[in-house]
């Protein structure tokens, strides 16, 4: 398994065992920046792995991790995101943030998937 899919994995597994995800923003807001397959916007399943980003990537400094629950999280940004044609990346990690971007609607799929699973 690569360092990005066990990532997206423990993405899945703490965000419904916590019931909140992570996300980080400045005063510019919340970041989506530029991937190879469009603009992305970052969420981790704990706090420390968001600031964990916020403390090691240059481009994140100033930055400040903020939970969001997981229901809201669902039905409201979920579906912004698929509107505003944004993709969801997961747990992005390493020196230079980096990770499975996914579209919302997979995103969704897949914690579904896990709920009846899990």
């Amino acid at each position: 398994m690569t360092v990005s899919a066990a990532q997206t994995d423990a993405f899945y597994r703490e965000a419904l065992e916590h019931g909140t995800v992570w996300a980080v923003r400045d005063e510019g807001g919340f970041p989506a920046p530029a991937t190879p397959e469009g603009r992305a916007m970052p969420f981790w399943s704990l706090q420390s792995r968001a600031q964990t980003i916020v403390e090691s990537v240059p481009a994140y400094h100033g930055f400040e991790a903020v939970p969001i629950p997981l229901t809201d999280w669902r039905s409201r940004w979920l579906p912004g995101l698929e509107r505003d044609g944004v993709q969801v990346g997961l747990n992005w990690s390493g020196l230079a943030a980096t990770g499975y971007d996914l579209p919302p609607a997979d995103v969704e799929r897949n914690l579904s998937a896990r709920e009846v699973s899990g």
